[in-house]
């Protein structure tokens, strides 16, 4: 990374070495300290941050990255903490994080889901971090994946990302996973839900929750209603049918079944060197949608633009000017205006 030439100030340097010698060692207090400055819109904060990321890169990597989503209702909180239990159980360091875009007017409900998993949120081998409840998806999922790698350099083997199961937000965080789990309910009305048949594409597994009591023979009918609908669409990948199985969250029933598939599933990945290609994939998507951010922000503040920006939106707004011929003027602009 020398071609880079980054500039740090003498103070900098043994920040950064701090930061990473502290993280690396999974100091909660450090590894909590870095995801602030994650989360930093400072732009010295942001630059800290995205050395000591660099540094911990060779440490990331090697956990398993699972994404779940959900309807409304359907237990999301509930099942991640006895998933969370059953691994933390089996010696594993579980690490829950989400994607949460919401505005500042509804203040979204995620934020809650600490204080629900009462027994994982105390555990020594689980660390459990909501992301900010405000903020656009993209900035959103910027620090999710960077959060994600500073957890794997912490030394926790699983990565549980969860979404809220609205908008864009899914394919988001299957952007960002290994597998991606969705979680439905049954005996709630429509088999389907309403859900996109988008998000069952982007499914490696679906998992009927709430297979309990009464509920377990309508579990096993949603189940077979679910297998039905995936067999008509196209698996992402050649090795890989998606399953459908059942669970009850609140028995711990059927919760060792998934993991087990989830294993099953990156063994056979591993194997035909998936993984490896799909995060490749990833990390080269990152990079651009870093780009596209970037170059949108930059755009968004220079001098030029703004001075240029009300005219011209007044001028389209009036029908004084086409949107097409505004856009080529602001972008033509910048040919002697470079974006700085």
């Amino acid at each position: 990374m020398a071609e880079f030439n980054l500039k740090l100030s003498p103070m900098t340097l043994p920040d950064t070495k701090n930061y990473v010698d502290a993280v690396k060692n999974g100091d909660r207090r450090m590894i909590a300290k870095t995801i602030t400055l994650v989360e930093s819109t400072h732009p010295k904060h942001r630059e800290l941050a995205r050395t000591i990321i660099d540094a911990l890169l060779p440490e990331t990597g090697k956990a398993v990255r699972l994404g779940i989503t959900g309807v409304p209702g359907v237990g999301k909180s509930t099942f991640i903490e006895s998933f969370g239990m059953m691994l933390v159980e089996k010696g594993h360091g579980v690490a829950v994080l989400t994607v949460d875009p919401s505005s500042t007017r509804s203040g979204g409900s995620i934020l809650a889901d600490k204080t629900r998993m009462e027994r994982l949120c105390v555990h020594p081998r689980a660390f459990i971090r909501p992301s900010p409840s405000s903020g656009t998806l993209g900035g959103v999922a910027r620090m999710t994946r960077e959060t994600m790698l500073i957890c794997e350099a912490a030394g926790f083997d699983v990565i549980l990302v969860e979404t809220v199961g609205v908008g864009q937000s899914e394919t988001t965080v299957a952007s960002m996973v290994d597998f991606f789990l969705v979680l439905m309910l049954a005996g709630a009305g429509d088999q389907l839900q309403g859900i996109k048949k988008g998000v069952l594409e982007l499914a490696d597994a679906v998992v009927i929750n709430k297979a309990d009591g009464a509920n377990v023979t309508h579990a096993e009918n949603a189940r077979k209603a679910y297998e039905e609908a995936l067999s008509l669409l196209t698996p992402a990948s050649p090795t890989w049918c998606p399953p459908v199985l059942t669970c009850s969250a609140i028995t711990d029933g059927g919760v060792d079944h998934i993991w087990d598939m989830i294993q099953h599933h990156r063994e056979k990945m591993t194997a035909t060197g998936e993984l490896v290609t799909n995060r490749k994939k990833q990390a080269i998507d990152w990079m651009w949608s870093l780009i596209h951010e970037g170059l949108a922000d930059r755009f968004n503040h220079h001098p030029g633009i703004e001075k240029l920006l009300p005219a011209i939106t007044e001028a389209v707004k009036q029908g004084e000017t086409s949107a097409a011929a505004a856009a080529r003027e602001l972008l033509f602009f910048l040919d002697n205006k470079p974006l700085v």
